[in-house]
C-alpha cells in the first residue's frame, strides 16, 4: 500500500481523525476529515432516533451520499442502494419497508428530522455493517444483493495494491455514478481507505471534468460509453496529465483504447466485474487484450467456456457461477467471449431484457413482447412487440408513433431514458425457425434494412397465408431523386425490387427467378402515401402474389415467377 497517504480501515473513515486532509470538494468547497466525521456524527444520531430499519439512498452528489451511507452503517439501520430513483424502483423499495432518502420523486422523499447532538462514534463491525445493491436480475425482477463491508474492505485494499503508489496524491473526478458497485468503490470507498480527496459533483461531460482537475493531479471514474465519444475536438493535453483512467460497467473497444492511448498517451485501465461479484480483473487493452485476474481471484473451467469464480471479496465456500463465457489461459488471465443470462449493458447501464420484456406485456396492446441487444455502430435496444387484436386497432386508428410515446411513457416508470428501446417493429406473430425458435435472422433482416432505400414500415400482419406490411413512403427516399423533379413518384422498377426482397424475408423461396407475370401499375405511388404491400407465396406454382393497394384503391400488382428454366 502506499505509505505516503494515511490508510484507514473502511470501519474506522468515520471516526474523529488523527490527520487533517482533505475529502471532498461539495458545492465548491474542500471538506475535511474534521467535517466529515462531524456530519455522519450528527446523521447517525439523526438515525438513533428513528424506528425505522431500512433505508434506501439516492443522492446525485457523492458527499451526501458517503455521509449517509457511514451515518446509516454507525445507526446500526440496514441500507439500500438503488441503481435508479425512477418511480417504479421506489415503488419496489418502499415495499420492502424501505425510508428513501435523497433524491426521489416529491412524493417518495423523506425529510430526516435533526438530531439534537452528535452520536459518539466507534469502529463499525465489518460483519454487521451491510447495505443491499439494489439491480437488475436475470430473471426479470429486480434483485438485492448484499454485500457486507468486510467485502468492500478486500476490494479496496487490492485496489491499493495495484495501484496505490500509481495514484499518490490524487483526487478522484468521475463521470460514473456512485449509485453502482464500480463508482461506489472508486469515488468513495477506494479514496476515502487510501486518504484521497474527490469530488462530490458528478461531471456529465469530459470537458468538464478535465476543467475541475485544475491541473491537480487527478485520476478520471469513466465509462466506455463516454470514452468512445472523445474525438479531434476533446482537449487531449489535458488527458495526457491524468494520472490514468479507469473505465468499467461495460468492455472497452479496442480501438477507442488504441485511440485514447495514440493522441493522450493514457494506457486506460479497464476493469471488469459485476455487482454480485465485485473486480474480477483487469486489463491495459492496447498492451494486452486478455483480462488478468485480481491478486486472489482464481477461475476454474466446469463446462465449455462457462466457468467458476472464486473470490476473496465473497462469502467463503460460496464459488460464483460466472454469466460470461470465457476462453482461460495457461497462465490464468482470460478473453472474454458472450453473456450468458439476459443482462445487457446499455451506456454502461445495465438492462434485464426480461424486465423490459414484462414491462412491456403489462399493457393490453401487448401479447408478447422480446427485447434484444442491437448493435449498428453504438449497442442499442430493439424491441419487437407482437400485438393483441386490441393493439392492432390501436396503430391502425392512432398510429406507430403514437403506440411508441405510449409504451416509452409506460417504460420509463421503470427505465431510465438512456435504455429504452431505439428501434421497434410491431407484428401481430412472432417469426420462429424451423426449429421452433424465435427466427433471429429474419427479426435482424427487418430491423436492418436501409431506411433510404426502404418504406418505413408500420407494422406487419400474418393471416391466412398471407403477409401484409403496412408502409408509409418516406419523402427522401433515394429513389426520389431525379423521379421526376418537382413531382416525384415511386419507380416501378423499386416496387417490385421490394415485393421480391418482403417476399424472400417471409417466405422460404430459393429457387432463382425465372420471368414477370400480370404486371400492373394503375396508380402512381407519391411520397408520403400510405400504402399495404400484400404478400402471398405459392410453392407449387413457384409464383410469389404482389398487391400494393392504399385504402380507395390497388397502385401496382402482379406476380413474380421463380423456377428452373426447362
Amino acid at each position: 500500500m502506499n505509505s505516503e497517504l494515511q490508510w484507514t480501515a473502511l470501519s474506522q473513515c468515520a471516526l474523529p481523525p488523527s490527520h487533517v486532509l482533505p475529502v471532498a470538494l461539495y458545492q465548491g468547497k474542500w471538506l475535511d476529515r474534521i467535517d466529515f466525521s462531524r456530519d455522519v456524527a450528527i446523521q447517525a444520531a439523526a438515525f438513533t432516533q428513528q424506528s425505522n430499519v431500512n433505508y434506501a439512498l439516492y443522492y446525485e452528489e457523492t458527499y451526501p451520499f458517503a455521509i449517509m451511507l457511514f451515518a446509516l452503517w454507525h445507526a446500526g439501520k440496514s441500507v439500500w442502494i438503488a441503481a435508479n430513483n425512477r418511480p417504479a424502483t421506489a415503488e419496489k423499495l418502499l415495499q420492502q419497508d424501505c425510508y428513501l432518502l435523497g433524491d426521489w420523486p416529491a412524493c417518495k422523499a423523506n425529510v430526516l428530522p435533526a438530531a439534537k447532538s452528535a452520536m459518539v462514534l466507534s469502529a463499525l463491525d465489518s460483519r454487521q455493517s451491510r447495505l443491499m445493491l439494489f439491480t437488475s436480475g436475470s430473471t426479470g425482477q429486480p434483485q438485492a444483493i448484499q454485500k457486507e463491508l468486510w467485502q468492500f474492505q478486500h476490494e479496496v485494499d487490492t485496489l491499493e495494491q495495484q495501484w496505490g503508489v500509481e495514484l499518490a496524491g490524487s483526487q478522484a473526478l468521475a463521470t460514473v455514478s456512485h449509485q453502482h458497485i464500480y463508482g461506489l468503490l472508486f469515488r468513495v470507498l477506494w479514496p476515502l481507505a487510501s486518504g484521497r480527496s474527490f469530488h462530490s459533483q458528478l461531471y456529465f461531460s469530459p470537458e468538464s471534468l478535465l476543467k475541475a482537475a485544475e491541473g491537480q493531479s487527478s485520476y478520471w471514474v469513466a465509462s466506455p460509453a463516454q470514452l468512445k465519444r472523445l474525438d479531434e475536438l476533446t482537449a487531449w493535453p489535458e488527458i495526457r496529465c491524468l494520472k490514468t483512467i479507469f473505465s468499467s460497467g461495460g468492455t472497452l473497444d479496442l480501438a477507442v483504447a488504441q485511440q485514447i492511448a495514440q493522441r493522450s498517451g493514457q494506457m486506460l485501465i479497464d476493469i471488469y466485474g459485476s455487482s454480485e461479484t465485485g473486480g474480477i480483473a483487469w486489463r491495459k487493452a492496447v498492451c494486452d487484450a486478455r483480462w488478468q485476474p485480481f491478486s486472489g481471484i482464481t477461475i476454474e473451467p466446469v463446462l465449455d467456456q462457462q466457468h467458476i469464480l472464486h473470490s476473496p471479496y465473497l462469502p467463503a465456500d460460496t464459488p460464483y457461477f460466472l454469466q460470461d463465457q470465457l476462453e482461460l489461459c495457461n497462465d490464468g488471465r482470460f478473453t472474454l467471449l458472450n453473456r450468458i443470462d439476459r443482462i445487457v449493458k446499455i451506456e454502461e447501464k445495465r438492462l434485464s431484457l426480461t424486465e423490459m420484456e414484462q414491462t412491456l406485456q403489462q399493457s393490453a396492446w401487448v401479447s408478447q413482447a422480446h427485447c434484444r441487444l442491437w448493435n449498428d455502430k453504438r449497442a442499442r435496444i430493439a424491441a419487437v412487440i407482437i400485438l393483441t387484436a386490441e393493439g392492432l386497432d390501436t396503430i391502425k386508428q392512432q398510429g406507430r408513433e403514437a403506440l411508441i410515446k405510449q409504451f416509452k411513457r409506460q417504460l420509463l416508470q421503470v427505465f431510465e431514458t438512456v435504455v429504452l428501446p431505439k428501434k421497434w417493429l410491431f407484428i401481430n406473430w412472432l417469426p420462429l425457425s424451423s426449429q421452433g425458435k424465435i427466427d433471429h435472422v429474419r427479426i435482424n433482416s427487418l430491423l436492418s434494412l436501409d431506411k433510404r432505400v426502404f418504406p418505413k414500415i408500420q407494422f406487419i400482419e400474418q393471416r391466412d397465408g398471407c403477409i401484409e406490411l403496412s408502409m408509409q413512403i418516406p419523402a427522401d427516399l433515394l429513389y426520389f431523386i431525379g423521379h421526376f423533379p418537382g413531382q416525384p413518384i415511386l419507380p416501378g422498377v423499386t416496387q417490385l425490387a421490394w415485393a421480391e426482397q418482403y417476399g424472400k424475408l417471409f417466405f422460404p423461396i430459393t429457387p432463382p427467378f425465372l420471368a414477370m407475370e400480370v404486371i400492373k401499375f394503375k396508380k402512381i405511388i407519391r411520397p408520403g402515401d400510405k400504402l399495404t404491400l400484400q404478400l402471398k407465396w405459392n410453392a407449387a406454382s413457384g409464383k410469389l402474389y404482389f398487391d400494393f393497394s392504399s385504402s380507395i384503391e390497388s397502385h401496382s400488382s402482379g406476380r413474380l415467377l421463380y423456377g428452373i428454366n426447362k
